[in-house]
């Protein structure tokens, strides 16, 4: 067997320690801590690593939260990514569905993406990280309204610039809030509710509908 190159190694003892430090946030908040009291020391002692090299990787904590809402928030993305992407023959039926799995996802990994949300109304870059997401988003909704449009399967008025940021908000906010404030109890309902609501913004008022 080849002997493991310097850069080699270094890269997996950086990969190690930034695996290290994120499975101690969630050690870490498991018991209810917010992420935004917990203190970069207490994530080092909590990770086995020294102050300084938590430093190294993560230069600050909205870094930190950053990494974490790569791994945490890909799930709810790939739900919404795939409806849009996929057959709207379904119905309102088949948005509730996706919806369900965007709510099963934040629920998992509610307290990072509470966090994000809560950081980014102060903090620059990562509002520059939040924003950049629900851009993407916003930018696959508007290319399928955009086929939708020209194949008129759609309203002639429908604009959608307006219409797929006016969907993003709606959903990303409606689920945030409901996982903040409610509990598991109502999700299928919201489901349904905000499936419908986007059924009937995009398709309510189609030919076909009419």
């Amino acid at each position: 067997m080849p002997p493991i190159s310097r850069s080699r190694a270094v890269r997996e003892r950086r990969d190690e320690v930034a695996r290290r430090v994120l499975e101690a946030v969630h050690r870490l908040v498991a018991d209810g801590t917010p992420y935004t009291e917990l203190p970069v020391q207490r994530i080092a002692e909590a990770a086995g690593v020294a102050r300084s090299t938590f430093y190294l990787h993560f230069p600050d904590k909205s870094r930190l939260l950053i990494a974490l809402s790569e791994q945490g928030g890909q799930g709810m993305f790939d739900a919404a990514v795939a409806w849009w992407r996929g057959d709207h023959s379904t119905g309102p039926e088949g948005v509730a569905e996706a919806i369900a799995r965007m709510i099963d996802e934040y629920r998992a990994n509610r307290w990072v993406l509470l966090a994000l949300s809560e950081v980014s109304a102060y903090d620059p870059d990562v509002a520059a990280y939040y924003q950049g997401r629900l851009d993407r988003f916003t930018a696959l909704t508007r290319r399928r309204l955009d086929e939708e449009r020209r194949a008129g399967t759609v309203a002639p008025l429908l604009d959608p610039p307006t219409t797929a940021a006016l969907l993003t908000w709606m959903v990303e906010r409606t689920i945030s809030m409901h996982c903040r404030n409610d509990d598991p109890s109502g999700d299928a309902q919201v489901a349904r509710s905000v499936g419908r609501a986007v059924w009937l913004c995009v398709y309510g008022d189609s030919p076909s509908a009419r």
